[in-house]
């Protein structure tokens, strides 16, 4: 039997008990929000997976999971994971196929009888997606201090229901939330594998490419107040309809974003009083946009904003926006990057591991501004993301393990 079948049964095994997880039956999507029963499974599925290797688990102040092999106290510690959360009916492999792989790059590094020079862990960071609460990347951004405690215990989701209380309610302790650099300092090196947001690697016929940097990216919430009152008895010219100021602002994102080779997506929206027979008192809707530079995110954000402006006025219609998240350009640690490379070329006798960009956020970004981090993609033949039509063909997974293993084999012994 080859390293392949071995990887490939050790993967399949795990993608098999993990797969049904927060499946909704109706769309086929996931729905594994933060602190969710379906994430409270998930978060079995990975305990399990650490104590059955025998590896040390634990959870931190800021409920993301840990497994560890070797002493977790010690320096210089090698870190592999993902996330097991998702957005709204999304796909299975975004952050399952990191933790997935990871599990699994261990089980080829013991068959291989490597000898671990350093420790290494898995990690499974909490609410990733932001799905919930509105704010991407919650469990690493705490860690790293790039969340306020007072500011993460005032998230709430549609419900009313605080972070906090849903911590709470699934069985953690939320007192304790907070940045948590003894712990980062442990890292000498964090690897996320993810599979691709993208089709670079399907047009270029590689299985497993590298990050280069992620594109700066934010979220903004634009409300729109104007006044409720009846469809079918106001006149058009009376009105005073926050929905025409929203839409036009919808199709100004995208000839924005158009102009500027970036992107600007409204994919969220909220209506009151929300009746088929009214018009609406408020339109809220949630910018999400992109760019390859601040630049250029800046010149889009800002033409968006003015247009907004503008059309609020002409209908009459109050405006607000709040920046809730935003998330810096990141360039991957260009030594690690490289160092990593090196390894996957020498494994594979390759000339040379294609690098590429992204415009998705990733704990991995978000942890760059305290520990090396570096970044692997797994083919994506579709480039289809954030929908239940996510794909990556097992035999492209399987290649992503071997690589990951290889990565993990060379970080450790260095």
């Amino acid at each position: 039997m080859s390293r392949y079948d071995g990887a490939s049964a050790s993967f399949h095994e795990m993608w098999r008990d993990l797969e049904p997880l927060g499946r909704n039956a109706g769309s086929g999507g996931y729905r594994r929000y933060a602190w969710s029963e379906a994430d409270v499974e998930c978060r079995a599925w990975f305990r399990a997976q650490a104590e059955g290797r025998g590896l040390a688990y634990e959870v931190d102040r800021n409920g993301n999971q840990w497994a560890w092999l070797g002493d977790p106290e010690a320096q210089d510690a090698v870190v592999t994971g993902s996330h097991l959360d998702s957005v709204p009916d999304g796909g299975a492999f975004d952050g399952p196929l990191g933790v997935v792989s990871s599990f699994a790059a261990l089980d080829e590094l013991r068959g291989r009888g490597v000898e671990f020079g350093k420790p290494l862990a898995i990690v499974n960071f909490g609410d990733e997606e932001g799905a919930r609460f509105g704010l991407a990347c919650v469990g690493s951004r705490l860690s790293a201090g790039q969340l306020g405690v007072e500011q993460a215990r005032r998230l709430t989701d549609a419900d009313g229901i605080s972070l906090p209380q849903a911590m709470e309610r699934a069985g953690y302790d939320p007192t304790a939330i907070g940045p948590d650099p003894e712990r980062l300092a442990r890292i000498g090196a964090f690897v996320e594998l993810h599979v691709e947001q993208g089709r670079a690697l399907d047009l270029s016929g590689d299985q497993v490419g590298i990050a280069s940097a992620i594109w700066p990216h934010g979220r903004w919430r634009f409300d729109f107040r104007g006044e409720a009152n009846h469809a079918g008895t106001t006149r058009l010219v009376d009105r005073r309809d926050p929905m025409l100021s929203y839409a036009e602002t919808v199709l100004a994102a995208r000839r924005e974003a158009h102009l500027a080779g970036a992107v600007a997506t409204f994919g969220k929206i909220s209506v009151e009083p929300n009746g088929v027979n009214a018009i609406p008192s408020l339109v809220r809707g949630w910018l999400d946009s992109r760019a390859a530079d601040q630049a250029t995110l800046d010149t889009v954000v800002t033409g968006i904003e003015k247009a907004a402006r503008e059309y609020a006025d002409t209908h009459g219609v109050e405006l607000d926006i709040v920046r809730e998240s935003f998330t810096p350009v990141v360039e991957f640690e260009h030594a690690l990057r490289d160092e990593i490379a090196r390894i996957l070329q020498g494994a594979s006798d390759r000339l040379e591991v294609p690098v590429l960009g992204t415009g998705a956020g990733h704990d991995a970004g978000i942890l760059s501004g305290s520990v090396p981090t570096a970044m692997l993609f797994v083919r994506n033949p579709t480039g289809v993301s954030h929908s239940p039509a996510e794909y990556a063909a097992e035999d492209d997974c399987v290649a992503g393990v071997i690589a990951l293993a290889d990565v993990l084999e060379g970080l450790t012994r260095r």
